[in-house]
């Protein structure tokens, strides 16, 4: 049974409950370690107010400082100038639940909590502000533009407060600055790129804030060296300059990067101790050149959708410590030369689709390392995926060597273009020309012979000069086997031209097979290998080839010029040996059977040839 000490004893500690409760909450707010977070709409408003304080271009007007009026006097002008910036950025202050700009008052600005003193570098008489560091003061406010002013400034620490807003433009004057730590804040907006500008600084810290967008291709030609951009919201490429940066850290961990890990990074080999690429998008394989940082300790890729291999070239990594590739798409043999190498203390490989792994690489043979090769395809190993999960992706094996990440992708081989045959689309010879061109200054004319035909058939007959009709009569399309020459000649215009080209020496090689309307076509049944052919007269040329002298396409194509040649030209006799046209019979094969002309006859042309288009 509780004795009555005891009951008081409660009843006391009850009354006094809600004081120790007060007490708590106080020193839990009091701690360095405690945060209050600010609303959606306390955010913006900050922002808004930043926003609303930024002058035209968001850089302060050169005699900026000489209109503020101070009653303080100091010790120089750049002291002056640092407590104009600091009682403005004490004004942008929204909350400060840890009392840290409470100090700030007074001329004494080398006395305020978190501001630092020290010689001006390029004058040892002079004390100016030389760092700001203001870490886990868990102030929430924005950056005013007047911070600008202090241009003596080394360092500014300002990590893990609730600054809101963006980083001024005015930061460009601090052309001193080594160090610039904006880390677990509330920035938002695209990649500052007045740091870009800044010519001195070597560290830069973004970690945990809101910024987006594209990563500049010029942050890594900058001299830095430690880049901590994780956290963000960067949806970029990593760009190609990436291996032009001499940092010895890089971190880009958890974000939205994309696309591969450039083959620049081989270039790092000499400065590069850590990189952290962790939970992003990269795809494709891994570069070889990877293998060539021998100086890195630390290098992490997990958590995105890197493909292939662990090439040969991991070996080269004599010095890494820590290395993790879990969670990727990984396949192929984890070998013992990576397994071995003699720094290594740590190789994560899980979740993947290894499908082997050298004895070295089993978690258990090495206590001086830790492996981890869980959740892969490994034979005869505990708790591996299924054959069901592994089959698609080991059954697909992806080849480096023609990604375009990794191995790099061989220059497509251009594909063959064809000749052009120009034959097959010779300009059409001008009708009108070809009308009279019978008489043409070609040597080829034979103007007694095709002068005039004792009746000049009707226009109607088309005589077309394809001197090939020799299966004339009906409109046959014997033309058609004759039409093919092997090698069109180029000059079809001219051929046509010589509608009257009826005594043609070199057998029409080319009638059409559309010289289907050989309207009367009686024109001597020795038609198609017309006696000297007037017509073509380059063609005549090379007797071998005139029938390629005249390929299908060239009477095709000049048409019309037959049928313009209405006079002399279509004056092809009545007709004689009407359609039989017999010795036309089967046109030789040999297309360059060349039969003497034949005087006593008068060929007709061929009516023009009727193809789509004409």
């Amino acid at each position: 049974m509780m004795s009555m000490k005891t009951i008081a004893f409660l009843q006391d500690a009850s009354s006094c409950f809600p004081v120790l409760l007060l007490i708590s909450s106080l020193t839990l707010a009091s701690s360095p370690y405690f945060s209050l977070a600010l609303s959606d709409s306390e955010t913006a408003f900050i922002a808004r107010r930043q926003l609303l304080s930024l002058p035209e271009g968001g850089k302060l007007p050169d005699d900026y400082e000489s209109h503020v009026k101070l009653k303080f006097t100091f010790e120089n002008p750049r002291l002056r100038r640092a407590y104009i910036a600091l009682q403005a950025w004490k004004s942008a202050v929204h909350s400060d639940p840890l009392k840290t700009t409470h100090s700030w008052e007074g001329p004494n600005v080398c006395d305020y909590k978190g501001v630092f003193c020290a010689h001006a570098l390029d004058d040892r008489k002079l004390i100016v502000v030389a760092g700001i560091d203001i870490n886990h003061a868990d102030i929430a406010g924005y950056l005013p533009v007047e911070l600008g002013l202090l241009t003596d400034l080394a360092l500014f620490h300002i990590n893990t407060n609730r600054f809101c807003g963006i980083i001024p433009k005015s930061f460009s004057e601090l052309t001193i600055l080594h160090e610039l730590d904006v880390s677990n804040n509330r920035f938002v907006g695209p990649f500052p790129e007045v740091v870009i500008s800044l010519p001195a600084l070597k560290f830069l810290d973004l970690r945990y804030n809101n910024f987006e967008g594209e990563l500049p291709s010029a942050l890594f030609e900058k001299d830095l060296d430690a880049l901590f951009l994780n956290n963000n919201r960067f949806v970029s490429i990593i760009p190609e300059t990436f291996g032009s940066s001499p940092a010895s850290v890089i971190v880009v961990a958890n974000n939205k990067l994309s696309g591969c890990i450039p083959k620049s990074i081989g270039k790092m080999f000499n400065t590069l101790n850590e990189i952290v690429l962790q939970n992003n998008n990269l795809t494709g394989c891994l570069p070889v050149e990877m293998g060539m940082l021998g100086n890195v300790t630390v290098l992490d890729i997990s958590s995105n959708s890197f493909s292939g291999v662990l090439g040969k070239t991991f070996k080269g990594l004599g010095k890494v410590e820590e290395l993790n590739v879990a969670n990727n798409m990984l396949t192929g043999f984890a070998s013992d030369d990576i397994c071995r190498l003699p720094s290594l203390k740590n190789f994560t490989f899980s979740s993947n689709y290894f499908n082997g792994e050298a004895e070295s690489c089993q978690p258990s043979k090495r206590r001086d390392c830790v492996f981890d090769d869980v959740s892969n395809c490994i034979p005869d190993r505990p708790k591996q995926k299924s054959a069901k999960e592994c089959h698609p992706v080991l059954s697909r094996p992806v080849e480096c060597s023609q990604s375009m990440c990794g191995g790099g992708s061989p220059q497509p081989r251009p594909k063959p273009q064809l000749p052009k045959q120009k034959p097959l689309k010779p300009k059409p010879p001008k009708e009108e020309e070809s009308a009279v061109t019978r008489e043409r200054p070609p040597p080829l004319k034979l103007p007694p012979p095709v002068v005039k035909p004792p009746k000049p058939v009707s226009k109607s007959s088309k005589q077309e000069e394809s001197p090939v009709t020799r299966e004339r009569s009906p409109p046959p399309k014997l033309p058609p086997p004759v039409i093919k020459p092997p090698t069109p000649v180029p000059k079809p215009p001219k051929q046509e031209e010589s509608p009257i080209t009826r005594e043609r020496s070199p057998p029409v090689i080319k009638p059409p097979p559309p010289v289907e309307k050989p309207p009367k076509q009686e024109e001597s049944p020795v038609t198609r290998e017309r006696s000297p052919p007037p017509k073509l007269p380059p063609p005549v040329v090379k007797p071998p080839t005139p029938p390629v002298h005249s390929p299908p396409p060239p009477p095709v194509h000049s048409p019309p010029p037959p049928v313009h040649s209405p006079p002399p030209p279509v004056h092809s006799p009545p007709p004689l040996s009407p359609p039989s046209a017999p010795i036309v019979s089967k046109p030789p094969p040999k297309k360059e059977l060349i039969l003497p002309p034949t005087i006593g006859f008068q060929y007709s042309s061929p009516p023009p040839p009727k193809f789509p288009g004409y």
